[in-house]
């Protein structure tokens, strides 16, 4: 099922985020909080920092990481240090996919390291409670990006995260699996601008596996709430 939230902004998404969470941690004594990485998420991030929230019970994770060095200029760990994991949301607990990702990569490489990825995940109380999601004018979201080497055991495998390595995006990637996604209690997909607009109407139509982000909208398994700016 899908609802849409037109005309949003990034004050009112950070609201409903914060509003979740406290249930969560009302219900269950903690909460988890899976957040994609990107320049388009940080408005938002630097709004939901500041929200009133027992942060020290919240787990954060990514819905998909780069593997490269947490410091490099393309690291969703770093962006969600610097614009997140700040204020109040300082307390909260942020598990890594990985330590240090090894020099050279390969499939048997990239297969280690999402296994060690995956036995931490393992720990984290499942469903997640809020995923949010972006989406590229590609239809990818997370970092299933279509016909990518691994992009297809992405959508069925049972573990928790698998490798992607895009075709039209640098660095390989480890990513939340299309089952672990839509296992979460709330998909949240945050969307601006007219050319990703046309991509998601296309995307509502049907669900086809070049347009990865209809495998998320066209399901019922998980409600999914649509935030477009």
């Amino acid at each position: 099922m899908i609802t849409e939230h037109p005309h949003a902004t990034h004050a009112a998404l950070a609201a409903h985020i914060a509003a979740a969470l406290r249930s969560a941690i009302t219900q269950r004594g903690q909460a988890t909080l899976a957040v994609s990485g990107g320049k388009s998420p940080i408005a938002l991030f630097e709004a939901l920092r500041t929200q009133p929230l027992d942060w020290a019970q919240v787990t954060v994770i990514l819905v998909d990481e780069r593997v490269v060095p947490h410091n490099h200029a393309d690291s969703n760990t770093a962006l969600v240090r610097q614009h997140l994991l700040q204020d109040a949301a300082a307390a909260a607990r942020f598990v890594l996919f990985f330590d240090e990702p090894p020099p050279a990569l390969s499939a048997v490489v990239l297969d280690a390291l999402a296994a060690q990825a995956n036995q931490r995940l393992a720990d984290l109380p499942w469903p997640l409670d809020v995923v949010v999601l972006g989406m590229g004018e590609d239809a990818h979201t997370a970092s299933l990006f279509p016909g990518a080497p691994g992009y297809a055991r992405a959508l069925v495998s049972t573990d928790k995260l698998a490798w992607v390595v895009p075709n039209t995006a640098p660095h390989a990637r480890l990513s939340l699996t299309l089952p672990s996604l839509l296992e979460s209690r709330e998909l949240l997909l945050s969307i601006a601008g007219a050319a990703k607009r046309a991509v998601y109407r296309q995307a509502t139509e049907k669900a086809d596996t070049t347009l990865p982000i209809s495998l998320v909208l066209n399901q019922s398994q998980t409600p999914v709430s649509v935030w477009i700016a």
